[in-house]
């Protein structure tokens, strides 16, 4: 099989013949379709994330179908069309995973990280963490919803019941919550970086009521914003846009570091907190409701080999919406 794999930080992938691999023990072989380009992605290429497998195939946001199944494997067959998000394995023993908190569990492998992922024509994924794809979803529209999707949808179960809702950084994440923000009937005001124009006309496409930079305050005091921008001088600034009682939700993997700030902005019971992977309910939920709202996803499809071009648009905000690899 071909991959796309990654040597050093900051040079770029190259494309790798290996052999296709064999599913183990409570594994399925997944024959990948399509496979979405994550901020995370870029976070490992660009060495943001410390520590990757050696050679890693990056990639955490995979459509395919069943080819083999391993030994033990009775939830899935082959033939069934599957996701293979972020989180990718646990040990299933800790405190975090009795207790319904896999995502934080400390002995986690992660999807295109410390586990090879979608950039390459097959992987091999602990079935627990595969999940059945709506048939409402071409592969290349349901692959965002793998981790643009699921982790935006925890971060907006994190911000609470607030009718304004503030998002940061409007890419892949923010096109697909802002849809089911707006079905559960929430006012959504959208922050770009300074300057973008043509985000903020995606943002109003999409319904929000305000769309400004970064930098701007919002015309009006929001219940919770959320960041999908991962840039901590955003934190001080979400937090004084944020009202009394209000949540700013920290929705990335890496953040640059966060500057000081004066405790006024926090105080008066505002919180700040982050977001960590997902857990298999959030799977579960999310790929039941988006059919539902229903959620679009708009992707720009890339052939495998122009992996390096997909990173390098979403690098310099020249993506709206998602971009898509296709084997």
């Amino acid at each position: 099989m071909r991959v796309m794999q990654f040597e050093k930080p900051g040079a770029p992938l190259i494309m790798a013949d290996r052999p296709r691999p064999e599913p183990g023990p409570g594994e399925v072989l997944v024959r990948i379709h399509a496979c979405a380009v994550c901020r995370t992605d870029l976070h490992v290429v660009d060495g943001d994330l410390t520590d990757p497998k050696p050679h890693v195939v990056p990639g955490h946001e995979v459509v395919g179908t069943v080819e083999a199944l391993g030994h033990g494997v009775k939830q899935l067959s082959e033939g069934t069309r599957v996701g293979v998000p972020w989180l990718g394995w646990t040990c299933g023993e800790c405190r975090y995973c009795l207790e319904g908190q896999e995502n934080l569990c400390p002995e986690a492998r992660f999807t295109g990280y410390t586990l090879d992922g979608g950039y390459g024509e097959y992987l091999v994924a602990d079935a627990r963490y595969c999940f059945p794809i709506p048939e409402f979803y071409s592969d290349a529209e349901a692959a965002p919803l793998l981790c643009a999707g699921l982790i935006g949808y925890r971060c907006l179960r994190m911000a609470g019941e607030g009718r304004r809702l503030g998002l940061y950084g409007f890419g892949a994440a923010a096109h697909i919550l802002i849809q089911v923000a707006l079905w559960q009937g929430r006012e959504i005001y959208g922050f770009v970086r300074p300057g973008d124009e043509a985000a903020k006309d995606f943002a109003r496409s999409l319904g929000a009521v305000w769309a400004g930079d970064s930098s701007e305050m919002p015309p009006e005091e929001l219940d919770a914003a959320i960041l999908f921008a991962p840039v901590g001088d955003l934190v001080p600034q979400a937090l004084r846009a944020v009202r009394p009682g209000g949540t700013v939700v920290c929705g990335g993997i890496h953040m640059s570091d966060i500057p000081s700030f004066p405790y006024d902005i926090l105080w008066r019971e505002k919180k700040v907190v982050s977001v960590a992977n997902l857990t298999r309910r959030d799977a579960v939920e999310f790929l039941e409701l988006a059919p539902k709202v229903p959620v679009r996803t708009s992707v720009q499809t890339y052939p495998l080999d122009d992996a390096n071009r997909a990173l390098s648009d979403l690098r310099d905000g020249n993506l709206q919406g998602a971009a898509v690899l296709v084997p």
